[in-house]
């Protein structure tokens, strides 16, 4: 069996970040998203993955490397344009061959893993096992209609759905999913859609098994699921110290502070994770947050937030369910006439008071 692990797209939902980075490598927990879905797949037995590349193939390449690190090997298929899922299979048909294979959006977390899906898709002998899960918004995925316990539709972001069963982003496929692809045409956005060719497959006949998960599920291509899916991986770490804490510092709760990182004269809140290297100074980090590395935050307070690798805020009373991005600066200003003076990228939220 092999994998096929998407990471195109251009990341819309997630700008002005995703200007410069690939969506797939924002971290939660201090981890690149995409990681997560390696070891997901390592631990499900898969040691064979194709990796779906587009614009940021070489950040991608750069991060993953040749899949040693995790005792798997990687090949990299390159997608000349976001076409689609379903065009993604298409082009990677050399790469499968007539192999089960497990396809796996780059930035969603599963946070049980695949191992039992994987397994119970094995024993099933079907042409596809599709997963579920339960939503507030299915409009704005793929939804699926069952009929005793049967896939009857799939319809990609209805306007009127008629279940609240989204397509949880992982799904499993046997060879036959290529005759689906060939056969399909594009949508209205232009793609090819893997609602239309999972649909194909139910309306030829082919066995569809939906498997609803019990467990939670983040699809994180929006600030909040990010935030989300940050918190709910902080709150399983345990505590682990490797950085330097000095006397007047407090530390609370599940707290990781990562080789090279200093505490000085601040309280940290857990859970938390402090990378490598970042120094937080007369500062307080509190619940649910991750620091990067490289990071320095001094006479600051931040809090459910998420702040990337070599960025700086200095003097500011408080930052909370914010995704700073590398290299940024956020200074409170002392010269007047008191301004706020901001430089931010297309897609930008600013909130001020």
């Amino acid at each position: 069996m092999k994998a096929l692990v998407l990471s195109g797209g251009k990341g819309t939902r997630l700008r002005p970040i995703t200007h410069t980075n690939a969506k797939q490598l924002v971290p939660i927990a201090n981890k690149p998203i995409l990681f997560y879905a390696i070891e997901s797949i390592k631990e499900a037995g898969i040691k064979d993955i194709g990796v779906v590349v587009g614009d940021t193939k070489e950040e991608i390449k750069t991060a993953l490397g040749d899949g040693s690190k995790w005792g798997v090997k990687i090949t990299y298929i390159e997608q000349e344009a976001p076409l689609g899922l379903a065009h993604a299979v298409k082009i990677s048909r050399d790469f499968i061959g007539d192999d089960d294979f497990v396809m796996f959006l780059g930035d969603n977390l599963i946070k049980d893993g695949i191992v039992s899906l994987v397994d119970r898709f094995r024993e099933s002998h079907s042409a596809s096992q599709i997963l579920l899960a339960r939503v507030a918004h299915p409009e704005q995925f793929g939804v699926a209609e069952l009929k005793e316990g049967k896939v009857l539709k799939l319809v990609e972001k209805p306007e009127n759905p008629q279940s609240d069963l989204a397509l949880v982003g992982v799904y499993m496929f046997d060879k036959s999913i290529f005759e689906a692809v060939k056969n399909i045409k594009p949508s209205r956005r232009g793609e090819l859609e893997i609602t239309d060719a999972i649909q194909y497959l139910i309306d030829h006949k082919f066995t569809v098994h939906p498997h609803i998960i019990d467990g939670w599920w983040k699809d994180t291509g929006k600030l909040e699921d990010i935030l989300e899916a940050n918190r709910i991986i902080l709150d399983t770490l345990s505590k682990k110290i490797e950085g330097k804490i000095d006397k007047n510092s407090k530390i609370y709760g599940k707290v990781v502070i990562e080789q090279g990182a200093e505490i000085i004269d601040s309280v940290i809140r857990g859970p938390v994770i402090i990378g490598e290297n970042s120094k937080i100074v007369r500062s307080y980090v509190g619940p649910f947050s991750s620091v990067y590395y490289d990071v320095t935050i001094e006479n600051s307070e931040v809090e459910h937030s998420i702040i990337l690798q070599k960025s700086k805020i200095k003097d500011i009373k408080r930052i909370e369910d914010s995704l700073i991005g590398q290299n940024v600066e956020i200074l409170k200003s002392k010269t007047k006439p008191i301004a706020y003076r901001i430089m931010v990228g297309d897609g930008s939220r600013v909130e001020v008071i």
